[in-house]
């Protein structure tokens, strides 16, 4: 970890059962020092492996387990695969719009894709209150990757658009769309790094026993932090 990070006053929560690995348990430290709640101290603490909900930031601290390692894409190194080149030609129809705040039919999107992909999760029933209690941050700037098919939503990545990197945050999409609009959204994603000239767009967790975060170790290169080091 570096350095600055090792000062700063660390709470935990209460372990309570894993939310991606069965027969786990999950706690994850908290940032208590307000002073740290800023856009240029989250950008280091996401270099240390720290995500953000809502306005806390956190990473997992479980005392028997070390499966979720923080993983980010290299901007300038970035190659799209062979699959990630066809999905970009199919999805040529498809445009995206930054924006500080969601399109009006937002919540329909979200509501289907919930109901429809996450039913059995903690975000079910959908709840446009709970999506902005986890979504929504007071001391960053919110940002919000809208695609559209023509004149119509299709997906919405709540993107964290640091000085010199984003985090991929929260994606949801229309869930009867036949192509695969969560890898796209990373693509957007990592286009709208590109074009700011970021080094860095972090995924958020990884964790191999995981089948559904496999996607995220599709794009390359990438590192992961292990034992507090970068590696790629």
């Amino acid at each position: 970890m570096n350095q600055p990070t090792q000062q700063i006053r660390i709470g935990l929560s209460q372990p309570h059962a894993c939310s991606y690995l069965a027969n786990q348990m999950e706690q994850v430290a908290v940032v208590l020092e307000q002073s740290y709640h800023y856009q240029d101290a989250f950008e280091m603490l996401l270099a240390n492996g720290f995500r953000r909900s809502g306005n806390t930031i956190y990473k997992p601290h479980c005392r028997q387990c070390q499966a979720c390692q923080a993983i980010r894409v290299s901007i300038p190194d970035f190659t799209p695969s062979k699959s990630q080149k066809r999905l970009n030609n199919k999805c040529q129809a498809l445009t995206w719009q930054l924006k500080q705040q969601l399109d009006e039919g937002w919540y329909s999107l979200y509501e289907r894709y919930i109901t429809a992909r996450h039913s059995d999760g903690s975000m079910y029933p959908p709840n446009t209150q709970v999506f902005h209690d986890f979504a929504k941050c007071g001391w960053l700037t919110m940002h919000y990757l809208h695609i559209y098919e023509g004149e119509k939503l299709v997906a919405v990545a709540v993107t964290d658009v640091l000085s010199n990197s984003a985090s991929a945050f929260y994606t949801f999409f229309d869930p009867d769309y036949p192509l695969s609009l969560g890898t796209y959204a990373v693509l957007c994603q990592i286009e709208l790094c590109q074009q700011r000239q970021f080094q860095w767009l972090y995924l958020g967790y990884q964790i191999d026993e995981c089948a559904a975060m496999n996607y995220k170790t599709r794009f390359v290169p990438h590192q992961r932090l292990v034992n507090q080091r970068w590696q790629g």
